[in-house]
């Protein structure tokens, strides 16, 4: 597993691809936060929080994450290495699991920079380090999951087809369906009362997340379904 998660890793900072991803992810944040007028704008929210960052996050990571993704299995069948692959004394899961690491890893890099807009925001507020630490710490945990859940929908995406275009297109769909599709069909009670709809989502348990509270149910959610996905992709990879 490690041998193949090295691959990844070596892969992607190989070519511009890793360079890209980083510098993208950080240039549209800064660009949002920082620069552009609208209601992600920290200086026109005139209060010295986060909460811009968190909200805008999730969504740039939808279409992030499938770009780092698209790759990961489509590439391999497309140049008929995925058999080669499954020769070697791995396990299926193993090479889910190297491919699967190699992608967050790299998610997760791109993510480290922004530690730098907690100690900005910290600065200018009307009293330094006035900031919420309770709630930032649990959004940064909240992105950590649901990084680690848009990717194992990637990497099951990148199973489906071997045209990275369409095993992309595949992922953005899935990821903004898990992400806000929940919610959206709760505003119309599909389920009546019988089922919260909302809490299905992973933005319902984004939220909870960053409002500063650890709860397992919320933990749990996010890793079954890291782990249902994975399952998806060692079962995809078996009937090849």
């Amino acid at each position: 597993m490690f041998a193949i998660l090295k691959k990844e890793i070596n892969t992607f900072f190989a070519s511009p691809i890793g360079y890209l991803v980083i510098g993208v992810f950080l240039l549209l944040n800064g660009l949002f936060l920082w620069v552009f007028k609208g209601q992600f704008n920290i200086f026109e929210n005139g209060t010295a929080s986060l909460s811009s960052f968190f909200l805008l996050a999730p969504w740039i990571l939808i279409f992030l994450v499938p770009a780092v993704t698209m790759r990961s299995f489509s590439d391999e069948k497309k140049q008929g290495t995925l058999e080669l692959l499954v020769t070697k004394p791995l396990s299926y899961f193993q090479i889910v699991l190297g491919k699967y690491f190699g992608a967050f890893v790299l998610i997760l890099l791109a993510l480290i920079p922004t530690l730098l807009y907690v100690y900005a925001i910290s600065q200018l507020g009307s009293t330094e380090n006035n900031l919420d630490l309770g709630s930032t710490i649990g959004s940064y945990f909240g992105l950590l999951f649901l990084a680690a859940a848009y990717t194992a929908i990637g990497v099951f995406s990148s199973t489906l087809s071997d045209n990275q275009i369409v095993t992309f297109i595949i992922a953005v769909f899935i990821c903004f369906f898990m992400y806000f599709g929940f919610e959206g069909l709760s505003n119309y009670s599909v389920f009546g009362d019988l089922v919260y709809m909302e809490n299905l989502g992973m933005s319902a348990h984004y939220n909870s997340m960053s409002k500063g509270i650890i709860d397992t149910r919320d933990l749990i959610y996010f890793i079954s379904i890291s782990v249902a996905f994975l399952i998806f992709t060692k079962l995809r990879i078996q009937k090849k």
